[in-house]
């Protein structure tokens, strides 16, 4: 097909068009390079995020790179000619984090799951089936967690054909499964786990060095027993000294080698802030005693304060882990809605069914007929070719009703099927089907980063750096972001390192010079130990962990409630625009009405009667694809008494797709007029069906009174179509496209919410809409475009915020931010609400993660203790910080109790 033929096409349709130059590459993805996903593990605020995302950004064949704290996630797109997907993990390795690939856009590799290996023959038969099998480019079997990934050539041989092959060869040895990599992401149940047998293992050393500490001096046999010197040293202190190590070196391994990885790396993170302050206790109270043990002077220990800080920190992780994993819960449902497996309706060369078989259904292949039972789920995305039943689209599109499916009715993968039996042919699979690209846009969304976080990683005077490189444009915005997120993350460590150092030298100068009393230090301790407690609480409390979780967990939240209500948002900008929003432009056809016209008015200005009227216009119409042309021929069917159903298909549609029936007229030099109707020749003579242009254009006059009902037609909301057969008017049809039912309340809903909805564009071309669009936003508005069709496309990009229906198409689909599963205006209104609650919460987030560290660094710097004796020990500054990100994941988790908002409620509708 040639670029001429596609814009012959466009015009035919009734648009304009024309072939524009070839675009640049930007923005699209060079041949060969690849999208990989990685899971990131120890990343604990906004500054982690940014010294990774900078890592990866710096490496050679990198181009794009994105990483999530919430989901723990990283995007990178990358050249695997230059780098490996090994030499990326290892970069995040040596940065200090923990790093494995989840899954990469490779379309000629695939990972299975084998059972049956028991010892080294079974994996001698494996290699050996797959060495003989053709288009087998290289394998890698993992006995430990039996998964076995073959790299192999799509052209030669399919993944079904791969399987089918390794089960045969090995006569039913052994069974396969295709690891899905959407269920292997979302696991993280094992990372939960870890956290949990840290924490309770630290706690359970903690808790006697706690008990040695506060109890036993009380109890008087435990401190004649704590009191026993043995050595150079009392019993007590060997004890402490014993357990606090095992703490401190084993359990607490994991933050040195992080912290010792940052650092060889140039970068540093929150585990360094934990290595210094646990060691500053640790190895202070080691000093303590072995001093004592050379002079004699004892100085009290606080080996109590490392251990008790390790554990808390552990805490927060741990309920950090499992509330991140409530965040991730929309997408686990997803994954969950499509089956394991499928049956497959096997059929010999003749076309005939012999018989049925099971299939993974992540196997599937375009083209496959599978049989549907009731109560099961369908396994693909198709059409019916067998069979009746209702389906259950809830789980996708958020519509409660079932939807009758017959022969030929579309059908999506991972809705029910209720009642009869179905066979369907698949359609669409893999990343193609309708459920991938929901997970895919829901993903993608929460791996976006608002435009409200950069509030969490830059302060006020780097944001005015920002705004300065942005008066140079898009680019020097970019520039500046990237450059100050760098800077951020270099200097955030030592700044904390700085104000410890500060409050250590404030309090003991203070000490040493007599500015406060010898009675504030504790027994037997001097200033140096006094001041040293307050400057490890800076440096524990100090990191903003929960400042970098207030926006992104909350994104994530909204997406998962989003998609769960028929709305899903392709990412954290998205939202934030949304919630902003003062203009609504919906495009009329197919958006405010129900896109299928209807003839409503016949006038017939002629001596011919309706039904000769009526054939001859159809006549004319039927080679038209206009809708307008269809709604003509389906009007003067009925008028008939001819039901679509009487004829047989063959007989219904012509090679072109044109409703062809015996009573309709022979047509001859037929022509479509864009943007004017059409025109033909029946029995001789000229027919014209159009507009006002087609007809005068052609030299027929039309007469007044038939003007004027063309007028009450159009100021009906009614669309005149004038019909001239051998130069005269012969008559008119009045066809309209109903509002859909739910149109005019909310228009006046979206108005109570304060959206503007003011005026109306008649006859508007697609890049017109675009203009309407531009001409709201030159006030500096936010505007938001609704539309369902491919002219709609232009205005949705344009638009700040583009909604497209789902019932749509996907270009229209492809250019939105927002995408409305349902054909139902309602949504709009819980699009815009769900934004505004959304960032309603995150500010609330801020507040709290903001008052959380204004409040409680002073109070850790001991600013109080000299008014009040308030002072903040290292290990409850452990814990403040471990609850303070916990407390704002819960606060984000609240957003999972959304309700769409009742129409009733909104117009302020009192029902009896």
């Amino acid at each position: 097909i040639q670029d001429e033929d596609i814009k012959n096409a466009i015009e035919d349709a009734g648009f304009e068009a024309e072939i524009l130059p070839e675009p640049s590459n930007v923005g699209i993805k060079p041949r060969g390079v690849l999208v990989g996903q990685f899971t990131i593990g120890g990343m604990t605020c906004a500054a982690c995020v940014n010294s990774v995302e900078g890592i990866l950004r710096d490496l050679p064949g990198v181009s794009r790179a994105v990483v999530a704290l919430a989901t723990s996630l990283g995007e990178v797109e990358y050249d695997p000619t230059v780098i490996s997907k090994d030499d990326i993990v290892n970069a995040i390795e040596d940065a200090g984090f923990e790093a494995s690939l989840v899954q990469s856009s490779e379309q000629d590799k695939i990972i299975l799951g084998v059972a049956g290996v028991f010892n080294e023959l079974d994996v001698q038969l494996i290699e050996g089936i797959l060495s003989s099998l053709k288009g087998v480019r290289q394998f890698r079997f993992d006995r430990s967690s039996g998964e076995l990934e073959v790299l192999f050539d799509p052209e030669v041989v399919s993944s079904r054909s791969l399987v089918d092959g390794i089960e045969g060869g090995s006569k039913g040895k052994f069974k396969l499964h295709v690891m899905n990599p959407y269920a292997r992401m979302t696991t993280k149940d094992e990372e939960t786990l870890i956290m949990f047998q840290l924490f309770t293992s630290s706690l359970f050393l903690s808790i006697p060095v706690f008990l040695i500490r506060v109890v036993c001096p009380h109890i008087p046999l435990l401190d004649a027993f704590l009191l026993w010197r043995c050595g150079p040293f009392l019993m007590g202190d060997w004890l402490k000294w014993a357990l606090v190590s095992v703490v401190q070196f084993v359990i607490g391994k994991r933050f040195y080698v992080a912290a010792g990885r940052a650092l060889r790396n140039g970068s540093t993170n929150m585990d360094v802030l934990v290595a210094l302050g646990t060691s500053a206790s640790y190895f202070y109270s080691v000093g303590a005693l072995l001093y004592g043990a050379i002079t004699g002077f004892w100085s009290p220990t606080y080996f109590e304060t490392s251990s008790m800080l390790i554990t808390f920190v552990l805490l927060g992780k741990y309920l950090e882990c499992l509330a991140k994993g409530k965040t991730s819960d929309a997408i686990k449902k997803l994954v969950e809605l499509a089956p394991a497996t499928a049956l497959l309706v096997v059929k010999d060369n003749g076309g005939n069914i012999i018989g049925e078989r099971e299939v993974d259904a992540l196997l599937i292949q375009p083209g496959d007929i599978l049989k549907v039972l009731p109560g099961a789920k369908l396994p693909a995305d198709g059409v019916v070719v067998w069979g009746s039943s209702y389906v259950n689209e809830s789980m996708v599109t958020g519509e409660s009703v079932p939807v009758s499916k017959e022969v030929d009715s579309p059908v999506i993968g991972g809705t029910i099927n209720l009642h009869g039996a179905l066979h369907i042919k698949a359609t669409k699979i893999g990343s193609e089907a309708v459920l991938s690209q929901i997970i895919s846009l829901v993903e993608t969304a929460q791996m976006s980063k608002a435009p409200i976080q950069k509030f969490a990683d830059f302060n006020m005077k780097l944001k005015v750096g920002i705004n300065i490189l942005g008066a140079w444009g898009d680019s020097g915005r970019e520039v500046g972001e990237l450059l100050l997120e760098k800077l951020v993350a270099s200097i955030f460590v030592p700044t904390v390192v700085t104000l410890s150092l500060i409050t250590l030298l404030g309090w003991y100068v203070g000490g040493a010079a007599g500015a406060y009393p010898e009675q504030w230090l504790p027994e037997n301790g001097n200033y140096f130990v006094f001041a040293l407690m307050f400057s490890i609480s800076v440096v524990v409390i100090a990191c903003p962990c929960a400042l970098g979780l207030a926006t992104p967990t909350a994104v994530m939240v909204a997406t998962g409630v989003g998609a769960s209500n028929g709305v899903l948002i392709k990412g954290g900008d998205a939202l934030e625009r949304a919630q902003k929003v003062q203009y609504v432009i919906f495009d009329k056809t197919g958006t405010l009405t129900q896109g299928k016209a209807k003839v409503t008015t016949v006038k017939v200005f002629s001596e011919m009667d309706r039904g000769e009227f009526l054939t001859l216009v159809a006549s004319a119409e039927a080679s038209s694809e206009h809708p307008l042309a269809k709604a003509i021929v389906e009007y003067a069917r009925h008028f008939h008494f001819f039901d679509e159903n009487s004829l047989t298909e063959d007989a219904q549609y012509s090679s072109k797709g044109s409703p062809i029936s015996a009573w309709l007229l022979d047509v001859a030099e037929f022509s479509a007029v864009p943007g004017r109707g059409i025109q033909c020749f029946i029995d001789g003579k000229q027919v014209l069906v159009g507009n006002r242009k087609l007809l005068t254009e052609s030299g027929v006059s039309i007469s007044a009174h038939v003007e004027q009902f063309v007028v009450d037609l159009e100021e009906s909301a009614r669309t005149g179509i004038l019909a001239a057969y051998d130069g005269n008017v012969i008559g008119v049809l009045g066809v309209a496209d109903p509002l859909k039912r739910e149109a005019a309340v909310v228009v006046e809903g979206l108005q109570k919410m304060g959206v503007g909805i003011r005026d109306v564009r008649a006859e508007v071309m697609p890049a017109g809409k675009a203009e309407v669009v531009r001409s709201f936003q030159k006030d500096g508005s936010i505007v938001a475009m609704v539309g369902d069709g491919i002219n709609d496309s232009p205005a949705l990009a344009a638009a700040d915020v583009g909604m497209a229906i789902g019932a749509g198409t996907d270009i229209a689909i492809e250019a939105a931010d927002y995408v409305l599963m349902r054909n139902n205006l309602e949504d709009v209104i819980t699009a815009i609400d769900l934004s505004r609650k959304t960032f309603s919460r995150i500010r609330w987030n801020y507040v709290f993660a903001m008052a959380y560290n204004v409040v409680a660094i002073p109070i850790a710097a001991g600013v109080l203790y000299p008014s009040l004796g308030i002072k903040l020990p290292p290990w409850a500054a452990g814990a403040c910080m471990a609850l303070s990100s916990v407390s704002v994941v819960c606060s984000s988790l609240l957003l999972r109790r959304y309700k769409k908002p009742r129409l009733t409620t909104i117009l302020e509708i009192t029902v009896e």
